[in-house]
């Protein structure tokens, strides 16, 4: 299976709270790219991972974490 983007809801209220995302994320092999849209709380995730795992690892920052769907 390709890559495809995962869209998830993390509860992230600053910057550091995104880094803290962008941290997990960036230790994580399989993960092709990270976008972080913090005003709306939102993390995309281009990635041939299964979903549940990227959620696994989104939910070791101790956020709040739900999987929205796959674009595209």
């Amino acid at each position: 299976m390709g890559s495809q983007v995962h869209e998830f809801d993390v509860e992230m209220t600053c910057e550091g709270c995104s880094n803290a995302v962008e941290r997990v994320l960036g230790k994580k092999t399989g993960i092709d790219n990270i976008k972080i849209d913090l005003p709306n709380k939102k993390v995309f995730v281009t990635s041939s991972l299964p979903k549940e795992e990227i959620l696994e690892t989104l939910k070791k920052t101790g956020k709040n974490v739900s999987y929205i769907g796959t674009q595209g």
